[in-house]
Formats: structure tokens, sequence, C-alpha cells
């Protein structure tokens, strides 16, 4: 009786609808609700860890099993409490904990508290900024923090920034969906400098890459990244036209940065053939698989001298430039046409907002659309120069949180950060079973498991022996990252590159990120305890 009493309840009509859409079923499912929204807006942390740790031990063969079923029930099967209940209890230790202290493998990290109310805040206002109709007082503060972050990383003078700030004529930047949507807006904007209207051509933005390679008598448009580069780069030449072909890989140097040398060949080549055009090159502040930055500076006066557009790619560095100590590691991004910095990483901010900006505040006009019913000719939409259209107000949390933490706030993070991982790397370089790959400069490190008789052997084996070894090495460091992902309580990713004296096979390496303020050198020396302890128990060698 009582249930089917329930599953009448749970009907959608147009009475219950309106119940749902505007309040909580009843007092019962309100009190449900603040109970556990006062967990998550006030105590996330303590509450992640209560109920993740970092994961569940669980396959994801064994999760998938309770997730095959494909229909879509008529009507409700659960009230809103207890389906918020379920994600408690069932999903979230199922998820990882990204706050926690022992999670260490991605760019993906604790928040401060506030960013969740923040969060919460502009969920509930729904805004859409890419229409000032939609969003009004958020489009006039979107430009000014883009003005604030412009001025950090290009330094202009005051006036400068008076007349751009708030112009309906021109553009310092943008917020975007994340750094691959940022990187792909600024080549989007390069090939389209590359191209501009002229003569009887009306520009590669109209006309399309066929009719410009003709009109132009070419072969290929190529932009040069390092060897290290975000894959989104290579994504960029496939949705540009241009083919991911066409992203030609720089070498890297022995401290794995690109190398300038084979950046002014490459240049000097391309150039000498007629049916090939560069459509820029691209730094990086912040690799995503070692943290290393590229020399910009250099960058930049190669490029200034062979008249090319040179984008920087910070999506991980770039809020280093907040940090006293540390922004000289970035000399040379000002030199920039263009640079990406996402929000979700070292803004510490919820996913997902990242951002570009551009030198020039013309730049972006290569990009404008306009339609008779938003973002029309003559309005002052800030849409009309983005490549996302509907987008929420992610400007304000950036803002708020600026207010909230200030530079010096921001600045304390970034500098513990860094200052843990170089406390990292001497803990790795005292034990015998390890190998630094590269030394942090900012707050990333990759290592291996190198057991000292391994190590020995590969000095002095010949080409095809430390293949061999090379092989057995990366084993040892697959099964013990995978052991230790496994087991939940802490977490390492792991990569592969080529290093020198390894033969020809790429060597695997273990990759930490330590971005949370609770990670301290405590947490990382158990870590690779665990990972010592994971290693002993192995029959490999």
């Amino acid at each position: 009786m009582i249930q089917n009493q329930k599953s009448k309840e749970l009907i959608a009509n147009w009475d219950t609808l309106q119940r749902i859409f505007i309040k909580p079923e009843d007092e019962a499912s309100r009190k449900t609700l603040l109970k556990y929204m006062d967990q998550i807006l006030f105590g996330l942390h303590d509450f992640l860890n209560t109920h993740v740790g970092v994961t569940e031990e669980i396959s994801l063969k064994e999760l998938t099993r309770d997730f095959k079923d494909t229909h879509i029930n008529k009507d409700p099967e659960k009230k809103l409490t207890d389906v918020i209940t379920d994600i408690i209890d069932k999903i979230a230790p199922r998820a990882v904990n990204v706050a926690s202290p022992y999670f260490v493998g991605h760019m993906t990290s604790a928040m401060p508290f506030f960013m969740v109310h923040l969060k919460t805040i502009i969920t509930a206002l729904n805004q859409n900024v890419n229409k000032l109709e939609t969003s009004k007082i958020l489009s006039v503060i979107e430009k000014q923090i883009l003005a604030k972050i412009h001025r950090l990383i290009f330094k202009k003078e005051e006036s400068f920034y008076q007349n751009h700030v708030q112009s309906t004529d021109t553009s310092l930047g943008a917020f975007t969906a994340g750094g691959t949507t940022a990187n792909l807006t600024a080549l989007w904007v390069a090939r389209n400098k590359l191209f501009l209207p002229e003569f009887n051509f009306e520009g590669i933005e109209n006309e399309g890459i066929a009719k410009a390679m003709q009109e132009y008598s070419l072969e290929r448009i190529v932009v040069l990244v390092p060897k290290r580069g975000h894959f989104s780069l290579k994504k960029a030449g496939g949705i540009l036209g241009i083919g991911a072909k066409n992203i030609v890989p720089i070498d890297m140097d022995s401290d794995h940065r690109i190398d300038l040398e084979n950046l002014k060949k490459t240049i000097k080549d391309l150039s000498n053939s007629k049916n090939t055009k560069i459509a820029a090159a691209v730094g990086i502040a912040g690799a995503t698989e070692t943290g290393l930055v590229d020399p910009l500076s250099e960058m930049a006066e190669i490029c200034k001298e062979n008249s090319i557009f040179f984008h920087v790619d910070a999506a991980w560095g770039g809020p280093v430039l907040l940090s006293e100590k540390y922004s000289p590691i970035l000399k040379g991004i000002e030199k920039a046409d263009s640079v990406t910095i996402d929000c979700h990483k070292q803004f510490y901010m919820p996913m997902t907002s990242g951002m570009i900006y551009f030198k020039d505040p013309l730049a972006m006009d290569q990009i404008a659309y306009h339609s008779n019913y938003v973002n029309r000719l003559g309005s002052v939409d800030i849409g009309i120069k983005t490549l996302e259209g509907s987008r929420e107000a992610n400007s304000l949390i950036l803002d708020s949180a600026l207010k909230i933490m200030g530079s010096r706030g921001y600045a304390l993070l970034i500098d513990h950060g860094i200052k843990t991982t170089k406390e990292f790397a001497i803990e790795v370089h005292k034990r015998q079973i390890f190998e630094v790959i590269t030394e942090p400069e900012l707050n990333i490190i990759t290592y291996r498991i190198l057991p000292p008789d391994l190590k020995i052997k590969l000095k002095k084996a010949s080409e095809g022996e430390k293949n061999e070894i090379t092989n057995l090495v990366n084993e040892i460091n697959i099964r013990v990252q995978r052991k230790q992902r496994e087991q939940g309580q802490s977490f390492v990713s792991r990569t592969r590159f080529l290093l020198l004296g390894n033969g020809k096979t790429e060597s695997v390496v273990l990759r930490c990120v330590i971005m949370n303020p609770m990670t301290d050198i405590n947490i990382l020396k158990e870590i690779l305890d665990e990972q010592e302890e994971i290693f002993s128990k192995l029959n490999i060698i």
C-alpha cells in the first residue's frame, strides 16, 4: 500500500512539475537538501575526505555493470532528496577526490571553499554573457577583469587600459571553455591575419582555405610548436583546416625545452619554400608534462625577425605572474601576440574556464560574427568575437576570487607549490631506486623508478640492449603507478618521452603536480614510500 501510494506521488503532471520547478517537494526534502548543502558549502574538504578518500578501490569494469540501463522513465523515479542521497552515498565514494593532498597526479586540485559558493551564485543567476540583454553588468565586469589580467601579462600604460577597458570597439581577450578553446581561438586569429582581404580576395574566413591556398599558390600552412606542446594545438590544425600534420613539432634541447637552433633552422627551411606559409609559432609557459617554460624572450625575437605571429600557451604557468618571486621565469611573455591562461588550473576555479588574450585590441576583429536575433551589427555584445555562443559568467568568479585573495594570496599558493616540488626533487634524488627526469622549474616534476643495477646496465649497454632495458624499466613504472592508483590511497600520473642514453624506446616516467596547499613534503614522502613498497613486491627483475 505504501509503495503504491509512493508510486502515485511520482507522476509527471502539471502540478508536480510546478512544485519541483519552484521549491522543494516538502519540508523533509528541504531539511535534507540544507543538510547536504551545508556540508558541501561550508565543509567541502571534510565532506570529501569522509566520503571519498582519494578513490574507492573498484575497477572500471565493475562500475559499468551498474550503468547499462538505457531507458528513460516516463514518470519520475525518485524525489530530489533521494537522488542527492544516492549521489552522496553511491556516486561520490566512487568519484575521485581531487581535493585530497595525496592526489598529486594531474592539474586538477583542491579549490578554496568559497569557489563553491561563487559557482552556486553563478548558477542561480544563470546569466549568459554572450549577449548584453542576458547579462548586462556581468558583461561590464567581464571586460574589466579581462583588462586586469591583460595588464598582468602585457604591462601596457594606464592610458591604454583606460581607452580599452570598456571600449565597445576593441577586445583585449575573452573567456573560453578552457585552454583548448583558447589555443584554438589564438590560432584562428593568427590564420586569418595571414590571409586578410585584398583585391578580389575576401579573406580566408569568408572564402575558405582552398581559395586562400589557390590565391597565394600554397600547398601548406604550418604552425610551429614545441614537441611537448599540448595536444589541443594539433586539434586546432584539424579544425582550422590546415591539417594536424602541419602542426610542425620542434625538437627539444637537452633541458627538455624548445631547441632554438632547431626552431631557427625550421623557419629558414620553410621560408625558402615558396609554397609554404607559417601562420604562427607557439611557446609553452608551463608544459603539461614537465611544467618547464620555453625561452619566451628569445622565441619572441625570432618570431619578430621573421614576421611570425607568436602565441604563448600559458594555460598552466600564466598565474605565476602573480608571484613576485617566480614571475621572472615567464620573462618574455609580454612580447607575445596572444596568451592562453586556464582559470581552472592555477587560478583554482571550478571546471571549466579558460581565457585568451591578445596584445592588439583589434586582433579579434578577425573572428567577428553577427546575427539578426543576437550579436547584431553595431551591438556591444561580447559574444560577437568568441568561439562559444552561450556562456556562463565565470568572469565574476575570477573577479571575486582576486578580491577575496589578492595577488599576494595567489602568490602564496604558487610559491608553496614550487617550493614543495623542489623539496620533493631533493627527496627523490636521495632514494636509490628513483631517478629525477626533469628538475622542477615550476610545480611539476617527472621521475621514474630505476633500480641501481638496471641503471648501471643501461650505461654499459649496446643500442639494442638499451631498448630491452628501457622496456623493462617501463613495465616496472607502469605496474607501480597502476597499482598505486588502484589502491586508492594516493595518485601520481605517468607519461612517456624519449630520453638521451635510453635507446630509441620512449621511457615511461611518473609525474607529480603539486598545487594543493595541504600537500607537504611529509605526504610526498609517504607517496614515495608506497611506491617503494609496491616495487618491492613485484617479481619483474
